[in-house]
């Protein structure tokens, strides 16, 4: 028997979300229903909702989630109801090329749950990430569910799904910071400050906050920022030549995703530093850079 529930639902582009009545299937083979207890809200939905993911509207908002496993269908063996998960963006295939080389993280056939939540009406949803979780119950691939001690409160396991795994991940993974580095972290909001928070567990000693709000720098404090920098007022690149001897840092992340704010990351490492892109950008932002520059700094530029 399907659910009716309630949920946010984006209909158009750049129009004010509604609370919609939303259809979850019964789970078919594979699936599993979530209760969601906590959703996070994360930028990325504000980019389903302004047309900068894709225009494959309506889309049930929502991605950063925890809860209880209400249902399962034919075959789910890796949970069972009642179990408390976080909910992450797709399942893993296991059998692609990467897969393959064990580095599941870069799986290239990631999947979603089969079936289609939709309206009361019966208008298929586009679940934002393949999750949807801006509602009271979803439909999801039981591979998206990730087990987690009970004993979590929902309000910070469901971070693990995105803003603390891209931050976190773009510093320990992508930036590869090694102990006694130096680090800025441009954005502070949730991924910016999980950015911050992996580059101390990595070891960096030096670790600058880059924003253009005061009440954000001294959050980032509090997550391991040794230094800040208000750049609405400030050069964001010389004041972290400052705090690093005149070099520069030894990776850099723009947790913003903006091309202005990239081009401060490029400039802001040191010789053969590191550059990590994580904040989304929109699908019209382009960069230029000197090319003597990307040869000339060496390193890497990656997201």
């Amino acid at each position: 028997m399907a659910y009716e529930v309630k949920g946010v639902v984006a209909r158009s582009k750049g129009a004010p979300v509604t609370v919609e009545t939303v259809v979850v299937p019964d789970p078919g083979p594979g699936e599993a229903v979530v209760d969601i207890q906590a959703c996070g809200v994360c930028h990325t939905d504000l980019h389903y909702r302004e047309g900068g993911i894709n225009d494959d509207y309506p889309f049930l908002l929502g991605h950063e989630a925890a809860g209880t496993v209400a249902a399962v269908g034919a075959g789910v063996t890796n949970v069972e109801v009642g179990d408390f998960v976080v909910l992450n963006w797709r399942a893993v295939c296991g059998q692609c090329r990467a897969c393959l080389k064990g580095e599941l993280q870069y799986c290239f056939a990631t999947h979603n749950a089969a079936q289609q939540m939709t309206l009361a009406d019966g208008t298929p949803l586009s679940p934002a990430l393949g999750i949807g979780a801006f509602v009271e119950k979803t439909l999801v691939h039981s591979g998206q569910c990730t087990k987690v001690d009970p004993a979590a409160p929902a309000t910070a396991a469901g971070l693990l799904g995105c803003g603390v795994m891209a931050g976190v991940g773009a510093a320990i993974n992508t930036g590869a910071v090694k102990r006694g580095e130096s680090v800025a972290v441009f954005g502070c909001g949730g991924v910016g400050d999980a950015a911050i928070a992996g580059a101390k567990l990595a070891g960096a000693t030096t670790i600058i906050a880059v924003d253009i709000d005061d009440r954000k720098l001294e959050w980032a404090r509090t997550f391991g920022a040794t230094h800040t920098v208000n750049s609405k007022g400030t050069d964001a690149v010389e004041a972290i030549k400052a705090a690093t001897g005149g070099f520069g840092v030894d990776v850099a992340i723009d947790a913003v995703g903006h091309p202005a704010v990239f081009e401060q990351a490029f400039y802001a490492r040191d010789l053969a530093g590191r550059v990590v892109l994580v904040g989304v950008p929109t699908p019209d932002m382009t960069i230029t850079l000197p090319l003597i520059e990307v040869f000339g700094r060496g390193g890497a530029v990656k997201s």
